[in-house]
């Protein structure tokens, strides 16, 4: 079974690195695929250029069994739609192996809302790292997709392709590329809240960081 990570990680931290890991281990992947976005469809676009982001989390996962990056979104022209990602995928390792879309509490909430959720949810199961019923909906689509889709028992994930919704609880560290980059900014420190070698390479760019 293969875990799907996607974000624009500008920069990758410890709260992607330790969510990640928690999910790796929980759910027994054989291993778990880093995509860092390419271009963006409905948020704003990263900020840092595609070969610092992916040099950052190449350098974050060094030494991680099972940890590999994919770059994919990053080698096509056009905005990244996770169907269209996930369906290169299923193309590269056929349609027996279980996929696992890896989504945050705030990203599942809009999921209804994406571009072929059935057809998503078709090519892979959802883990979404929260624990379950927070916030989630009474009625409506969102709600709709999840009816006889959401199970609690892991062996069920293994068992087919894809189809499930899955909640898994993770560690919270409440850490952010957004505040990152405002520290960075600023000249203010973010060591202890990424990798040594992820503040390696940030130096690189912004020499005044501590």
């Amino acid at each position: 079974m293969i875990g799907i990570f996607g974000g624009t990680f500008d920069p990758v931290h410890h709260g992607h690195l330790r969510t990640a890991l928690d999910v790796y281990e929980a759910l027994g992947l054989e291993e778990l695929r880093f995509i860092p976005l390419g271009q963006a469809v409905h948020r704003d676009q990263p900020q840092t250029a595609a070969a610092l982001r992916l040099a950052m989390l190449r350098a974050a996962i060094e030494g991680q069994a099972g940890f590999v990056v994919d770059e994919r979104e990053l080698n096509q022209p056009e905005p990244s739609y996770s169907v269209h990602t996930l369906q290169s995928l299923r193309e590269e390792l056929g349609g027996a192996v279980p996929l696992c879309l890896l989504l945050g509490r705030d990203a599942f909430l809009e999921f209804a809302h994406w571009h072929q959720p059935e057809t998503i949810l078709q090519l892979a199961h959802l883990v979404v790292m929260d624990r379950p019923g927070h916030d989630l909906p009474a009625k409506g689509a969102l709600r709709d997709l999840m009816q006889t889709r959401v199970t609690s028992n892991i062996g069920d994930l293994h068992n087919q392709p894809g189809g499930h919704i899955l909640f898994q609880p993770v560690t919270r560290l409440d850490i952010s590329s957004s505040d990152i980059r405002r520290r960075l900014a600023e000249g203010r420190s973010i060591r202890w809240l990424v990798p040594e070698a992820v503040l390696a390479l940030t130096r690189t760019y912004h020499p005044g960081v501590r």
